[in-house]
């Protein structure tokens, strides 16, 4: 079993990721059985795939904090990783401010914190409580809070969720944009067919295995995948939200100088295969 990194070269060598015949086995019971991937700088890979299948044990053992059973999973040598958790307990009882929480596992200066906040909407939450924070401005500070230590991979654990609809197509839209800016490889899991697919360069469906991985229009015309998810499946998988207003940090459409509407979406703003 070889866990040794890759090549450190952003000039010849674009590969951030390489997953080669990885299996995990926890308390006597395989959870992935020869998983293959690789993730390149500049795209983004969504995991999806039915509950139990794997998604999350998969993100855990990239990151090494589950060992393999068999095979490996390499990240290039002096990659940067950023991770937003599926989960992120909170003590009700402790007190603590957005700039506090951006600090708990490294020291980074005000500035860069505040870039990092300014980079997903959040800036203006510095100084709030936590506690305070509604679900989707949870998530863009825990965003924020990986960003800040400049990614060359940004690894995100169900990034939308706590958000409602309009919210989660806005958190997609958020990550695609940092992708664009950074050119950071981008690894998320997400359960959300109808707005995912819409967000992503490649994706892997995994249900203890690998059921089947390539484009988004590939996997929603692919037999396991519709066997996975309903008949259905493929007509939400490609599903695109454009529309000419934003979103605040809750979903809710909001009106600015320079985006006037009546809540009317050109082609009815849904897009579907």
């Amino acid at each position: 079993m070889d866990s040794s990194p890759l090549p450190h070269d952003h000039l010849q060598n674009r590969v951030l990721l390489k997953v080669a015949g990885l299996s995990v086995r926890l308390g006597g019971r395989e959870i992935l059985h020869s998983v293959d991937l690789t993730l390149r700088r500049g795209e983004i890979v969504t995991v999806i795939g039915p509950n139990g299948g794997g998604k999350t044990t998969l993100l855990r053992t990239v990151l090494g904090l589950i060992a393999p059973s068999a095979g490996h999973a390499s990240i290039t040598a002096g990659a940067t990783v950023g991770f937003v958790p599926q989960r992120f307990p909170v003590d009700r009882v402790l007190p603590m401010t957005v700039a506090r929480l951006m600090r708990l596992t490294a020291r980074p200066d005000r500035a860069a914190v505040e870039r990092a906040l300014g980079e997903t909407g959040t800036a203006h939450l510095l100084d709030t409580s936590i506690h305070a924070l509604s679900g989707g401005e949870m998530q863009r500070v825990l965003v924020a809070r990986a960003l800040v230590r400049e990614p060359d991979l940004l690894v995100l654990d169900e990034p939308a969720q706590a958000v409602d609809y309009a919210g989660e197509a806005a958190m997609y839209e958020l990550i695609a944009a940092i992708r664009d800016r950074r050119g950071c490889g981008v690894l998320m899991v997400s359960h959300d067919l109808h707005v995912v697919m819409a967000a992503t360069d490649r994706v892997l469906c995994v249900n203890g295995h690998v059921c089947c991985t390539g484009t988004p229009h590939e996997v929603s015309g692919n037999a396991e995948f519709r066997r996975l998810f309903g008949p259905k499946a493929g007509a939400f998988a490609l599903y695109r939200h454009h529309h000419d207003h934003d979103h605040d940090l809750s979903g809710e459409p909001v009106d600015d100088a320079h985006h006037h509407h009546d809540h009317h979406h050109h082609d009815d703003g849904h897009r579907h295969a």
